[in-house]
């Protein structure tokens, strides 16, 4: 099986009021020095056995280019992970 993680930002001009929400919450957790927050997405694509491993990271293109970010506002990268990891582990 392979795993290929998907993560997603905003492109780095356009607002991100939900990581402003956290930058302004941190001080209340007595966090202080926190110059950015940014707030993403991360989708895992867990390929059944047999699909062609040199196609998965184009496929997962695809999913990621048409379904999972907004070109206009986002950006995304794509990453293959050892399949045996937990879900969640990078």
């Amino acid at each position: 099986m392979a795993r290929v993680v998907v993560d997603v930002m905003l492109k780095p001009d356009i607002l991100d009021p939900q990581g402003e929400a956290v930058k302004g919450a941190l001080p209340n957790l007595g966090v202080e020095g926190v110059e950015r927050v940014r707030i993403g997405k991360r989708i895992e694509l867990d390929f059944a056995e047999g699909v062609d491993a040199a196609s998965v990271e184009e496929q997962a293109r695809k999913v990621a280019d048409a379904l999972l970010a907004n070109p206009v506002i986002e950006d995304f990268t794509i990453a293959s992970v050892e399949a045996d990891a937990p879900a969640g582990a990078s």
